[in-house]
């Protein structure tokens, strides 16, 4: 079923968590809410199950009410169908797989044999028939988090919620089971949102994504959209750009395509007069106002060259760390700029202060606006 969020806010005493939010989630497909903590995206997760109570705005499931402000309905959450998985496990370990599984469609009283029947699918949608007579207690973390997610979809939600399941496993474990929730979605064509501040996670889960920033959604889109097409400086440093860098008053050394990065103009011609650092900042220490456009750019797409390359701006070897199928360089331009790069290739070819030369492709890098205050 689809979700409809209009105009949703959410206040715990005076702090404004939750800041009118518009939002529709389509019927069978996959919503990410991304964001690091504290921007709302739980709070905003937890109305739609029922679990806080908005202070204003509507939300429908289905076309059906289940909250609204203004003409005082709200649906308790037992009477919403939300199935929920959490961080924790949240299974009996005294019952078996299958017990677990079972049991909210014991409460249900469905019949035996249809729940037989639905068990039996749901293991098999879960991957989780072989260990249907294992206690639960005999299970792996991945394992726990896969009967938790089974016992939600016994019930057949209208709509799947999921907090940071895959909070709690371990790297390679967290990436598996990221690919058999998205396969198990799409098999089952259930709606689902799913809150995470983990961009690997949103982009490999989600039909659409929600970036929050201090209560609002900053922007929405496809995941290419959000990977390729950031808003400003802050949703691309979310995005896995790991170079933010200030475009500064005059020539800071930086070049794009091999041409010196200009300054942004005003909208009568002048130049916008701003500092040089290594991230955004308040203000300078003379003055000036802070660096409204900054150059981002995603470390594998910038070089590390010979020193003394054409058309490459000098810096200077800080740290080299090695990552197996790449090695990652943090550089230092001589104006004090960090520049991040990730280079393939299994052994470093540089080391800490040795002299390089580092150029970004003129297709590479974005310039963007600073992020506006949420």
């Amino acid at each position: 079923m689809d979700v409809e969020i209009t105009d949703l806010q959410l206040h715990y005493g005076d702090f404004h968590a939750v800041k009118g939010i518009d939002l529709t989630i389509e019927d069978g497909s996959a919503l990410v809410l991304l964001g690091p903590s504290g921007c709302g995206k739980t709070s905003t997760m937890r109305t739609v199950a029922g679990l806080e109570t908005p202070t204003g705005g509507r939300i429908a499931i289905g076309g059906r009410t289940v909250f609204d402000a203004e003409q005082r309905i709200n649906v308790a959450p037992n009477r919403r169908n939300i199935g929920m998985v959490f961080q924790s496990y949240a299974v009996w370990p005294h019952r078996t797989v299958r017990q677990n599984v079972e049991y909210p469609l014991k409460v249900r009283k469905v019949a035996r044999a249809e729940r037989r029947t639905a068990v039996e699918e749901i293991l098999e949608l879960t991957g989780l028939t072989e260990y249907a007579e294992r206690g639960a207690s005999q299970l792996s973390g991945g394992q726990m988090q896969r009967v938790a997610l089974a016992r939600s979809l016994a019930m057949s939600p209208s709509v799947l919620l999921l907090d940071e399941p895959l909070s709690n496993l371990d790297a390679l474990l967290r990436e598996n089971l990221r690919n058999e929730l998205r396969r198990i979605q799409q098999e089952s064509g259930l709606t689902s949102v799913y809150v995470t501040h983990d961009q690997a996670e949103a982009l490999a889960l989600a039909d659409k994504i929600a970036l929050m920033r201090a209560g609002r959604i900053v922007q929405v889109g496809s995941p290419s959209d959000l990977f390729e097409s950031p808003t400003d400086s802050e949703a691309a440093r979310f995005m896995g750009f790991e170079n933010i860098l200030p475009i500064a008053d005059g020539d800071t050394g930086l070049r794009l395509g091999g041409r010196p990065i200009a300054p942004a103009a005003t909208d009568d011609g002048d130049e916008i007069e701003e500092t040089v650092g290594e991230a955004p900042a308040a203000s300078s220490a003379a003055g000036k106002p802070a660096a409204s456009e900054f150059l981002c750019v995603r470390a594998e797409n910038v070089e590390i060259l010979p020193d003394g390359e054409h058309g490459a701006t000098p810096a200077t070897v800080s740290v080299a760390t090695y990552q197996g199928r790449s090695v990652e360089y943090d550089c230092h331009l001589d104006g004090g700029q960090r520049v991040r790069v990730k280079a393939s290739g299994a052994t470093p070819r540089y080391a800490r202060g040795d002299a390089v030369g580092i150029r970004i492709g003129a297709d590479a890098g974005r310039v963007l606006s600073g992020a506006a205050r949420a």
